[in-house]
């Protein structure tokens, strides 16, 4: 919840005029949803819109809520679900972030879908099993065509606005677990090709050496893609 409508405008349209960005890397900006519709109908370039969440819901007396279908008439292409901060602040159960996962797939948009561990849980020593009990909670009813239309963002909640950062080998070693896990599941065509985001205070001083891992392909940015320089800088890294 960041930037009000001529901050956000400055700040795409540098994203958007930039014009070397590399070809294998997918730019995607996830803007408050009442910026959604106006930048729809804006020159864009590469940059791919998102939203920040989604009803559960079809329609109907859920006032202040947002449908799958509002955000496809507004030309959003992928939408957020199961953030942290909606887990926590907003009761985001896994069985409610798969129904929201249900309902983007229905509309055909792409769900970016969010799992970490705290740091409580980090320190407990149990953090694989928890974040695979997540993804097994939430997507594991779709099918293989379902779920290979999926992205996971792994956030390691300790580590988000905090200023903590997951060593790369800790990064390395979720995204590898989960990347079994998918594999286990919907096999290795699929599992390879799964894009697994890591999502925890990766900044420009940090982007290339985690997005060099095997299993990390890119990186669900947040505050620092407040500012168009590091936020390109981050794209960059993952060349």
């Amino acid at each position: 919840m960041n930037m009000e409508k001529t901050e956000a405008k400055a700040l795409v349209d540098e994203l958007a005029g930039h014009d070397s960005y590399p070809e294998n890397v997918e730019v995607i900006i996830a803007p408050p949803a009442i910026y959604l519709d106006k930048l729809n109908e804006a020159d864009l370039g590469k940059v791919k819109l998102s939203s920040q969440n989604v009803s559960q819901h079809a329609s109907g007396a859920y006032t202040g809520e947002i449908s799958a279908k509002m955000l496809k008439s507004c030309g959003v292409e992928y939408c957020i679900v199961g953030h942290s901060e909606r887990r926590s602040y907003y009761g985001d159960t896994d069985q409610v972030v798969g129904e929201k996962v249900n309902a983007l797939l229905f509309m055909g948009i792409k769900p970016i879908f969010c799992c970490g561990e705290t740091l409580e849980e980090r320190e407990s020593g149990d953090f694989i099993s928890i974040v695979s009990s997540q993804i097994e909670s939430a997507l594991f009813d779709l099918n293989e065509s379902e779920f290979s239309q999926v992205t996971i963002a792994y956030e390691p909640v300790w580590a988000i606005g905090t200023g903590l950062t997951a060593s790369s080998d800790q990064a390395q070693e979720m995204h590898a677990a989960i990347r079994a896990q998918v594999r286990a599941k919907y096999g290795e065509a699929i599992a390879s090709v799964c894009s697994i985001l890591y999502g925890g205070s990766c900044k420009p001083s940090n982007a290339q050496e985690l997005f060099e891992r095997e299993d990390v392909d890119g990186g669900l940015i947040g505050g620092a893609a407040l500012n168009a320089e590091d936020f390109i800088s981050i794209i960059n890294a993952n060349a």
